[in-house]
């Protein structure tokens, strides 16, 4: 198993992508091929020890920039470490790609070098989200903003599979997500995209409205991905912002303080459970390969939990699984 790495993604490489890389090494066994600036890279390793069998150094020189345009990155930088990365997977001998670099690029060479699963027309980025039930899939996130209903039909298969394959969850329940419950709500996208899931896909269940997308109600959450990421970016600041007041508040009061103390194993818990850092990586299904995109912001925990994720996508053979299903 040998997973490859943009060394250079993210707002905080290649010191975050290095060091997360070292910790996945000495926890999970995996080989790993680091494509970036070799200098750069030669320079953070040389700050940790880790068996140097089991890490590869692949030359790219140039870097796709987080604010740079997607399709026009891979065009004009074609020694970038996403575009040599993914040509690397493309070739074989190797497993899986990760990248916390520009999302827009990762997609767009994903679908360039690797091409689509026959079967799907365009890629959904799929998010592992918490809830009262454990942990669900929602897709798209951001790859596919011009979603037709039969590309929602198609993410909810491959969701069906990741969910019961990865996450470990028998026969998942597939939702869309919509401004209410009834099946004439939404637009022209939702009403559609609620008859063909109803008429072809045996887990759907119906609508859920967005305040229901961490109760757990539905395995697999379905959307298009203008939507999705507006969802996600909605809760991602909500969390920070309401870590933020509660820790103001509690700081006013010794009281509080003190009771913040008693229960800091319960509120670490719960911390964990929605820190993203937690899981890692977030999988671009439907191109013919796998893929993991990660947060800009990733912190070496982030990165050495997408080589896990990208590492148990490997072990339970999920592209194969996705093609069957398709």
């Amino acid at each position: 198993m040998k997973i490859v790495i943009d060394a250079m993604g993210g707002d905080y490489a290649p010191e975050n992508v290095i060091a997360g890389v070292v910790e996945a090494i000495k926890e999970f066994q995996v080989s790993i091929a680091l494509v970036g600036q070799q200098d750069r890279v030669e320079a953070e390793l040389k700050k940790h020890s880790y068996p140097r069998d089991m890490v590869e150094i692949v030359h790219a020189p140039e870097v796709v920039a987080m604010d740079d345009h997607a399709v026009a990155s891979i065009r004009q930088k074609k020694n970038s470490s996403i575009t040599i990365g993914m040509g690397l997977l493309k070739k074989g001998g190797y497993d899986a790609f990760v990248s916390a670099g520009n999302t827009g690029a990762v997609v767009a060479a994903s679908t360039f070098v690797l091409g689509m699963i026959p079967g799907v027309d365009r890629p959904g980025i799929g998010c592992v989200i918490p809830s009262l039930k454990e942990f669900n899939l929602m897709i798209d996130m951001g790859a596919n903003t011009a979603a037709k209903p039969e590309h929602l039909l198609q993410y909810a298969k491959m969701a069906k599979v990741y969910v019961q394959e990865v996450i470990g969850r028998s026969n998942p329940k597939v939702a869309l997500l919509n401004i209410g419950e009834e099946e004439g709500k939404g637009t022209g996208l939702e009403k559609e995209a609620y008859k063909l899931l109803e008429e072809k896909e045996p887990a759907f269940i119906g609508n859920v409205e967005a305040n229901e997308i961490y109760t757990g109600k539905a395995d697999c959450i379905v959307c298009d991905g203008y939507v999705g990421n507006v969802a996600l970016k909605v809760s991602e600041g909500l969390m920070e912002s309401v870590g933020i007041l509660m820790k103001r508040e509690i700081m006013r009061n010794p009281i509080a303080i003190f009771g913040a103390f008693l229960l800091k194993s319960t509120l670490s818990r719960a911390k964990k459970s929605i820190d993203y850092a937690e899981y890692g990586g977030a999988p671009l299904l439907g191109v013919d390969g796998l893929v993991l995109i990660s947060h800009g912001r990733s912190s070496p925990k982030a990165i050495k939990n997408a080589i896990r994720q990208a590492k148990r996508e490997i072990e339970h053979n999920i592209l194969v699984k996705i093609k069957e299903v398709l």
